[in-house]
């Protein structure tokens, strides 16, 4: 506030003047308390039109847009004064002056000329009418009033008596501000009021120190009364910092969390060596599970199970057993179970089947009790039983089990998964079929039992067949026969396979495949026409017998196609009109059909949306919809629709389905399935570290899948990348993006596209004799494919990583080749190599690869052992994934170059501040600085660990041969 106030009689005016003496005098009083005080008093109320005034000193404002004053004061009834004229007053008026320097000095007549801003007129709320003998004035009255607002630098008061009896009795000026407050952890600093009563003010606040900001902007209101109002944002405390005084939490506590609160003393089993710690770090042979809180107790592994007894009944076995001994003081303990086929003499085992079924499951049991079946017979078998608990994954040891070895008694075959029509005639059919997944023994024979469609199955016929073919004869032309079949070893037979429907033909048909044989009889010479009908009708037959006799090969996985009729890719561009290949290979769609809800992309030709196609007669499906920008010329439509003449011949369930194309109103449209996770490149990158190592292998084997279906039609790619394949929400992975690719002329053993074009090649994914002499083949594939392969166990890393498209290409001529991704089991890395091998005659072929990932699925154990990447690589430009500390300065480009950059405050907070300090880490600091994603840990320890070596090396002696 500004000091106290000196109040100056600085003249009077008169109106009219007929007086030289000021009524306004300095006299001592006393106040209601009889302390001794000065005012100023006037009281010429027997002299009409009184006007008498009283001027206060220059104020400062001191930056105050609003100035109150506080008068105390007494007045003296009119009626209590004999014989006082009708010109006696009990009110006085208040004035201001605003001014920007001192300008008013006694002998002046300062009050005559300023132009006085009039503030009120001041009424006694209770008046007198005597004084006692003491002299003690009666009934003071206080009132306040205030003005603004002020601009200058100061200002002056007047008081203008008018004709009352009255005493000025003090006199405080004073403006109004919020003072200086820490409220929701922020510092506001002292705050003027407004320049009205009701203004609010913003003030911004700033975090006191170690906490840090939750919500901005962080402000409070400060309104005309001096006080704060309206919160807006707040700071908390830092992770490892209290709330009672800002200190850090000293070693043996912790506090996890920002906001309010104490330090904690660490949990059992756990420490803090170091103040501030957010989290006090697991004892060694101690863990915290991935969904514990940082206030939780560390707990360590549960102990193997105890007391297994099994139960045999011929291929199915029921194990139980008792809990663990020790939980490892957890509660979530539950069991897996690990089920291996072994020989007789035990020297080798594998992996059980994959339809070998567990009751209620093989992983995660919360019973100790399961039931395994579908078995094969006389095979022994090893069950291990293991305990794992919310923190098993952490332990670096195996988890406690306890094994068991059974021998599964005599059994029947399983059922036959699948019948095929090998031949019909009016009077008979013939049938094959594959053996039982499990035969569990020799098969002896099969019966079959068959019946008409329209009759009831009592009245089925058997008939025996000791192949696993059957011709059934004396059979009604024209007729549906339901059919079944179940095999039969020493042990009896094995359940009935599912109904299937065959049907006979009719007069029609037969008179038909007669037709179909007439071209091939009537281009015979005249001479000796019976002879070679006879040796035309044999060969017919013949041939017939012997496409349809082959075992096939039954799968719901892949499509496969027989060498007589095989499929073969045919090029819309070989068309004279590639407007007739479109309507050829693609359906139209009604454009009413397609809702187009969302873009989710664009494309050479224009935008991407997702939308939904709803078929007459089908359920409403989701789908993606490519459209043909406005503006388009002829050949941009063709070009557009040429990528659906193309997609429209293919069938198959890993490569990305046609629905259809919209021609014939606007936008041109060509309409495909919808796959929920989009691009495998960037689907990987998103879910870094998240899969296990069969889910990445199964994805590899259904693009796989998918490029031996186009290399059996005589179909080569070209842009054959992860960006390229698309993934659906069951993670199933589809070839797509056909832009690129070109028929095979199929007049060598060889069939290769040359292109002619220059056009722009995607060096990092194609084989070099591509990148050379643009020449494409299904081998030119199999090497792109390596290059998937490499990006799949990599979580969608660039391959090559930041190397010019110039250096890949000289590194590959010079036998380079891409390292091991982290953690990728040696076999698949092999594989990629022999994708890569120079001469492309030595590459695998598509069904090679298929094959090689089937034996890998089924058996796991394969994929265990992890490539290694050599201390110091033996291809330096191409060891890229470890990259040589020396060539950084700080942690965070290192962070960087290992694509981690998101953990640089977590490092340097914790202080890891140096390449140094850095190199010394382990995985429990780590986990203290917040690194909790498994894959992120193992990428950072393992170039961690390599940067060891490099320091290693840079700190040993050189010899010299």
């Amino acid at each position: 506030m500004p000091p106290a106030v000196c109040l100056e009689i600085l003249g009077t005016i008169r109106r009219p003047a007929s007086c030289d003496r000021s009524v306004w005098e300095e006299v001592s009083g006393y106040d209601e308390n009889l302390n001794t005080i000065r005012t100023y008093q006037v009281c010429n109320v027997f002299e009409p039109s009184q006007n008498n005034w009283l001027l206060t000193t220059f104020i400062d404002r001191r930056g105050a847009q609003r100035i109150y004053v506080e008068m105390r004061f007494t007045v003296r009834d009119c009626s209590s004064i004999p014989n006082v004229p009708g010109s006696c007053k009990e009110t006085f008026n208040l004035y201001y002056y605003e001014t920007d320097s001192v300008i008013a000095t006694k002998g002046t007549a300062f009050w005559m000329e300023a132009p006085y801003l009039k503030v009120d007129t001041i009424a006694a709320d209770e008046s007198f009418s005597q004084v006692d003998f003491g002299g003690r004035l009666m009934k003071v009255n206080t009132e306040v009033r205030s003005f603004g607002p002020l601009s200058k630098n100061g200002f002056y008061l007047a008081f203008q008596d008018y004709g009352a009896c009255m005493s000025l009795l003090s006199v405080r000026v004073f403006y109004k501000k919020c003072p200086s407050v820490v409220q929701n952890f922020a510092i506001f600093p002292e705050t003027m009021t407004g320049a009205e009563s009701t203004s609010l003010v913003i003030a911004r606040g700033i975090c006191i120190p170690n906490s840090e900001e939750v919500d901005v902007p962080i402000k409070l209101y400060c309104n005309g009364d001096g006080e704060w109002m309206v919160p807006i944002g707040s700071c908390t405390c830092k992770a490892g910092e209290r709330a009672r005084d800002t200190n850090s939490c000293p070693p043996g506590t912790f506090k996890s969390s920002q906001g309010p609160g104490l330090c904690l003393q660490c949990p059992s089993n756990s420490r803090s060596a170091a103040e501030a710690a957010t989290i006090c770090v697991c004892r060694n042979g101690y863990y915290r599970g991935d969904v514990d809180q940082p206030d939780m107790p560390c707990t360590s592994v549960p102990s193997g199970p105890r007391n297994v007894i099994s139960v045999v009944n011929e291929t199915s076995v029921i194990l139980e057993w008792h809990r663990p001994r020790e939980t490892g003081g957890r509660e979530d303990v539950v069991y897996n179970i690990v089920c291996k086929k072994c020989r007789a003499d035990r020297r080798t085992c594998s992996h059980c089947d994959d339809n070998v079924e567990f009751v209620p499951r093989q992983l995660g049991l919360t019973e100790t009790r399961v039931f395994i079946s579908n078995l094969w017979a006389h095979t022994l078998y090893s069950f291990e039983i293991q305990a794992v608990n919310g923190v098993t994954n952490k332990s670096p040891y195996p988890a406690q089990h306890v094994s068991i070895d059974i021998t599964t008694n005599q059994a029947a075959p399983s059922i036959v998964p699948i019948m095929h029509q090998v031949s019909s005639t009016m009077k008979s059919f013939t049938l094959s079929w594959p053996q039982p997944e499990q035969p569990n023994g020799i098969i002896l024979d099969y019966e079959l039992r068959f019946y008409e469609k329209d009759h009831a199955e009592m009245n089925s016929t058997m008939v025996r067949s000791e192949t696993n073919t059957a011709r059934v004869e004396g059979l009604r032309a024209g007729t549906v026969y339901v059919v079944q079949v179940r095999a039969r070893t020493v042990a009896g037979f094995g359940k009935y396979s599912g109904k299937m429907c065959f049907q006979t033909l009719t007069d029609d048909d037969y008179k038909s495949e007669l037709r179909e044989q007439l071209p091939l009889i009537a281009g015979s010479a005249a001479a000796g026409l019976v002879f070679i009908v006879s040796l035309v009708a044999i060969s017919i037959v013949c041939s017939r017998k012997r496409a349809y006799t082959k075992e096939a090969v039954y799968s719901d996985k892949l499509q496969h196609y027989s060498s007589p009729g095989m499929k073969i890719y045919i090029d819309p561009f070989t068309y004279e009109d590639p407007n007739e290949a479109v309507r050829e290979f693609a359906k139209e769609i009604d454009v009413s059909t397609v809702k187009i809800e969302e873009v989710i992309g664009a494309g050479e030709f224009g935008e991407v949306y997702k939308g939904r196609l709803k078929l007459p007669g089908k359920r409403e499906i989701y789908v993606a919809i490519k459209t043909l920008k406005a503006g388009y010329v002829e050949k941009q439509r063709r070009d557009f629709l040429s990528e659906a003449s193309i997609m429209g011949q293919f069938d198959h369930p890993n490569i990305i389905r046609l629905e259809g194309v919209v021609t014939k109103s606007r936008p041109v449209m060509i309409v495909t399935e919808f796959m929920e996770n989009g691009a495998l490149d960037s689907f990987l990158r998103q879910n870094d570290g998240q899969f296990t190592v069969i889910q990445l292998v199964g994805m590899m084997r259904g693009i796989s899948a998918g490029m031996k279906y186009l290399s059996e039609m005589n179909y080569v790619h070209r842009d054959l990348a992860a960006r390229n394949i698309l993934v659906n929400s069951n993670l199933v992975c589809k070839v797509s993006d056909f832009g690129l690719s070109r028929y095979l002329q199929d007049d060598t053993s060889d069939p290769s596209y040359t292109s002619s074009l220059g056009g722009k090649i995607p060096v990092r994914w194609t084989a070099p004799e591509a990148i050379a002499y643009r020449k494409f083949t299904s081998a030119s594939d199999v090497w792109s494919y390596g290059i998937v392969m490499w990006e799949v166990m990599s979580f969608g890393e660039r391959p090559y990583w930041d190397m010019s498209n110039q250096d890949v290409i000289n590194a590959i001529e010079q036998d380079y080749r891409l390292p091991p991704p982290m953690d990728c089991p040696s076999a698949l890395h092999q594989l990629m190599l022999d994708c890569w091998q120079k001469d492309r005659n030595a590459r695998p072929r598509f069904t090679d690869i298929v094959n090689t990932l089937d034996k890998m699925i089924r058996n796991p154990a394969s994929l265990k052992q992890v490539a290694s990447i050599p201390a110091v690589p033996s291809q330096p430009l191409l060891d890229r994934s470890i990259p040589d500390f020396n060539t950084f300065s700080s942690v965070g480009e290192w962070l960087g170059a290992i694509k981690m950059t998101q953990y640089r405050d977590n490092f340097l907070n914790s202080g890891f501040t140096s390449l140094q300090l850095v190199a010394q880490m382990t995985s429990e600091d780590l986990l203290r600085i917040g690194v909790t994603l498994a894959g992120h840990q193992k990428k950072i320890l393992s170039n961690v660990a390599s940067m060891r070596v490099q320091m290693s090396q840079c700190q040993s002696p050189t010899t010299m041969a």
